[in-house]
């Protein structure tokens, strides 16, 4: 941390602990202000015109059936669920006054219906889906760095619009399958430590799924990628990880406040901090899923998260939930009366000033 970073956390943790309230009364919520007085260095952080983007993927192992137990057609099926305003995600944005951004990084349909009127969706796709990467590599590098570049221009035109706070979710069948992959490449854990249910699998299919991604690794000699996102991503990834890695990379560069979701997304953050490691100073991490992997990711990376309540839908919509907490954590610390300007004693200070005996 530089001096000046240095001396605004003392700053606002000086104007925190002068709220009227017992020191470090008010728990996470604290540390949360100090986050976004530091993103935005200033000691009157603001949340303005918070946003999801949902980045929307197909995976071609999905068409093995060997990590899922959905066909493919989901994905899009769901895509347009977001559309229509069905989704979970799409209730937590409306509830809490969120904008909402569906972009088709890869999904493998022709063309959308022409009868799509919702003004937050981007048809951005590369290509109608990955490879299978039990036989090649999902994607070429060429096309890793586009998904990467278009990432990054979506999130520069909404902070250009004006939002400075940020989530990302992602909807794809079979994209657990490619976060474990990458989890397990950069973290050095194990395939068994890094894979999860994803959308439901049995014990039967999880032994299977598990068993497809260790041939995926092996095949892929994952092992030694896990310092090279662009070849990792080539290999087992998939286009709204790509893209969605790209959105962290321009959400740091334009000092937004960065809301982390579950697993997939943490594991594009991942990618994201091997590019550019500063992207985590920006994070404000929304909860721990309860996809297994997930816990041990944010232990690699160090972070505290916000809720722990069991969820594991995807879509943002964890990072939806915390959003409002933000904006409690950045409201009390602007608005909330110091113990001069109310007239509180302040405990502390007289305890100071009280005689010893």
């Amino acid at each position: 941390m530089s001096n000046q970073s240095n001396q605004l956390r003392q700053q606002l943790q000086s104007a925190i602990d002068n709220k009227t309230k017992p020191p470090g009364s008010l728990g996470l919520l604290e540390e949360i202000a100090i986050v976004a007085g530091l993103v935005q260095q200033s000691l009157r952080p603001e949340i303005r015109d918070p946003q999801i983007v949902v980045f929307a993927g197909d995976h071609g192992i999905a068409k093995t059936g060997l990590v899922n137990p959905y066909p493919q057609e989901v994905t899009a099926q769901m895509v347009l669920n977001f559309i229509r305003g069905g989704a979970a995600i799409n209730v937590f944005t409306r509830l809490h006054n969120i904008g909402l951004t569906v972009v088709d990084a890869g999904v493998n349909n022709q063309e959308w219906d022409s009868s799509i009127s919702l003004d937050q969706f981007i048809n951005a796709k590369i290509q109608p889906g990955t490879a299978n990467y039990l036989e090649t590599d999902a994607m070429t590098e060429t096309n890793v760095v586009a998904a990467i570049e278009a990432g990054r221009s979506i999130v520069t035109q909404l902070a250009l619009q004006g939002c400075n706070t940020i989530g990302f979710g992602e909807m794809g069948i079979g994209n657990s399958s490619s976060a474990a992959l990458i989890m397990s490449a950069i973290t050095g854990l194990s395939i068994e430590n890094c894979v999860g249910r994803g959308t439901g699998v049995n014990d039967e299919q999880m032994a299977v799924k598990t068993a497809t991604l260790k041939k995926a690794y092996e095949l892929h000699r994952l092992g030694s990628l896990g310092n090279d996102p662009v070849k990792l991503l080539s290999k087992v990834g998939g286009y709204e990880i790509a893209m969605m890695t790209g959105a962290y990379l321009a959400a740091a560069e334009h000092r937004m406040i960065i809301v982390v979701d579950g697993f997939i997304a943490t594991a594009s953050l991942l990618l994201a901090s091997l590019m550019e490691p500063a992207v985590k100073d920006n994070c404000i991490f929304a909860h721990t899923s309860n996809e297994q992997g997930h816990a041990a990711m944010l232990v690699h990376l160090e972070a505290r998260p916000m809720l722990h309540l069991g969820m594991r839908l995807g879509e943002g919509t964890g990072a939806a939930l915390a959003i409002p907490i933000i904006r409690s954590a950045v409201a009390f610390l602007n608005e909330m009366a110091s113990f001069d300007t109310a007239g509180v004693s302040n405990t502390t200070e007289s305890d100071k000033s009280r005689p010893t005996t």
